[in-house]
């Protein structure tokens, strides 16, 4: 077990500079310690099947973190292709729930194509394979994305109903150790408000959406998950906007971009770009905080 301590260590903070520097950063360095590292550790003989499991399982966290640092440098098929191995490493650990989690983030990466077909059958797989295996915290984040499912397809009733059990297990047995391969994203209530804020941004409720984006974004340390918080509260100023309140939106949005200095990150670039687009109609007006909030988008584009 210590060379399978020390491979979850090394990704631990693999994931500690991907939250604070984006997905482009590091990442060579990831492929190059899987390949040359972890690979014959996987091929290696084990003294007991438990042991076996958990380096497995370990590969498949590693692997599941490069698929996620592709989707954020905007290389979609790439990320497809890591989660797969990702999933394949967890299935051949049979560690419970492991590929169920793979599958969820699937789930999670087709909804953000705008692909929601497949992605509640995949989510509805996921749970399956975990709800009585694993703990309550690890629960709610099966529970939470097939909500989002349910609400992209049209099942509001459902979704709302399971965006709540998600949040009512966050409460039933805080005291449970999340398993490592579930803490890809850090403390599992911040991912439960995030993916509730989606649910209700799908259905329209924009204020209650904006709220849930707000509790996410507070729930994760800020100077570790520095690019996540930023994109909570980018979305959540997008509710702000849509709801009419500007100086508000405005406000948050420049509490994102504090925390995108030193990320590198497609996602965040797409945020401003997409903010400048949105805020374009209001500078017309002399709104000083619009005609800031803008400058202050040009300057972080442009690297200043």
């Amino acid at each position: 077990m210590a060379e399978v301590a020390a491979v979850r260590n090394m990704i631990h903070a693999f994931s500690e500079m991907d939250e604070r520097h984006g997905g482009q950063h590091g990442r060579s360095a990831l492929v190059t310690y899987l390949r040359d590292d972890v690979a014959p550790l996987c091929r290696a003989r084990f003294r007991t099947d438990e042991v076996r499991q958990q380096m497995l399982s370990a590969a498949g966290r590693g692997v599941h973190l490069l698929g996620w640092k592709s989707y954020d440098a905007g290389q979609q098929g790439l990320a497809q292709r890591y989660y797969l191995q990702s999933y394949a490493l967890a299935a051949e650990s049979g560690l419970r729930g492991h590929d169920g989690f793979v599958m969820r983030t699937m789930a999670m990466q087709g909804l953000r194509l705008h692909r929601p077909e497949h992605c509640l059958a995949l989510a509805e797989t996921g749970l399956n394979r975990a709800k009585g295996r694993v703990d309550a915290q690890t629960e709610a984040l099966f529970r939470v994305v097939h909500a989002h499912t349910l609400a992209k397809s049209g099942k509001h009733h459902a979704a709302l109903a399971e965006a709540e059990h998600a949040r009512a297990l966050l409460t039933g047995a805080p005291g449970d150790e999340v398993p490592f391969w579930a803490l890809a994203w850090g403390p599992p209530a911040a991912s439960v408000y995030s993916r509730t804020a989606k649910v209700h941004e799908t259905l329209g409720d924009h204020r209650a959406a904006a709220e849930q984006y707000a509790l996410a974004a507070t729930a994760r340390p800020a100077d570790t998950y520095a690019r996540i918080v930023a994109l909570d509260l980018v979305a959540g100023a997008e509710m702000q906007l849509k709801r009419g309140s500007i100086e508000q939106a405005c406000a948050t949005w420049h509490r994102a971009i504090d925390h995108m200095g030193g990320v590198r990150s497609v996602r965040t670039r797409k945020a401003v770009s997409r903010m400048r687009g949105d805020f374009a109609r209001f500078r017309a007006r002399g709104l000083r905080c619009v005609a800031e909030l803008d400058e202050r988008g040009r300057d972080f584009l442009s690297g200043v």
